[in-house]
């Protein structure tokens, strides 16, 4: 059987909040393998980007542990987490987080700079992602002259730049409308067939389930049936 991407195991977090313990994952074990789409579902508060924040090194589990191929990075140290995240790990949020005053090939450009890509291939990897997202026109764009769904596709461009073996999205379709939403789902598909990467997306639409190759249901910070 071919290794997983990444694993946790009886991974669980909890939080102290005015003299409660708040415990917002609970024992989660999860595989998830190479050019698979894990679609983790439930409502907000269920745990779901608790979760993908202890699968990206951005926080640490309480008790468990968290393998990247392999390596135990819920033991890293800060540095070598930056490193895995800047090399290895893309990230797609609700909220697009673009820098507002830079064009859509600026946006997508900025993490090749920061991880020392020559300035040929800066350029040519930059204008390769944004065009397989369909965005090569608009490349020269801020992101208030971009609709909520090019904006989320120059966000996946960004994730993608960096050729990561594993793609975080959380809530990606959280703010666009479910027309825009499906053609977002469809645009992950393609990308991993493409690029045979691994995408795991966190979502309260159900409807997208579709898309999944594997789904886990979150509620109270387990998954259930």
């Amino acid at each position: 059987m071919t290794e997983p991407i990444i694993t946790a195991r009886g991974v669980s977090r909890t939080f102290s909040f005015g003299g409660q313990v708040i415990r917002a994952v609970r024992d989660v074990d999860l595989d998830v393998l190479q050019g698979q789409l894990v679609m983790v579902t439930g409502r907000s508060g269920s745990g779901k980007t608790t979760l993908l924040n202890l699968l990206a090194g951005l926080d640490r589990p309480t008790k468990g542990s968290v393998r990247f191929r392999g390596r135990e990075i819920s033991r890293f140290p800060e540095r070598e987490l930056v490193a895995l995240r800047r090399k290895e790990i893309g990230f797609v949020f609700q909220s697009f987080a673009l820098l507002p005053l830079l064009s859509a090939y600026e946006n997508v450009e900025l993490p090749l700079r920061i991880a020392n890509w020559s300035r040929g291939e800066q350029r040519k990897r930059a204008l390769e992602c944004l065009g397989m997202v369909g965005l090569e026109r608009r490349a020269s764009h801020r992101p208030y002259e971009l609709s909520g769904g090019e904006r989320q596709r120059v966000a996946i461009a960004r994730a993608l730049a960096h050729r990561p073996c594993l793609i975080l999205a959380d809530e990606p379709t959280g703010e666009l409308d479910a027309t825009t939403g499906l053609s977002i789902f469809n645009l992950l598909k393609e990308i991993i067939a493409k690029e045979n990467i691994s995408v795991i997306v966190t979502t309260h639409d159900v409807t997208m389930t579709r898309f999944a190759t594997v789904t886990r249901h979150m509620s109270d910070g387990v998954f259930v049936e």
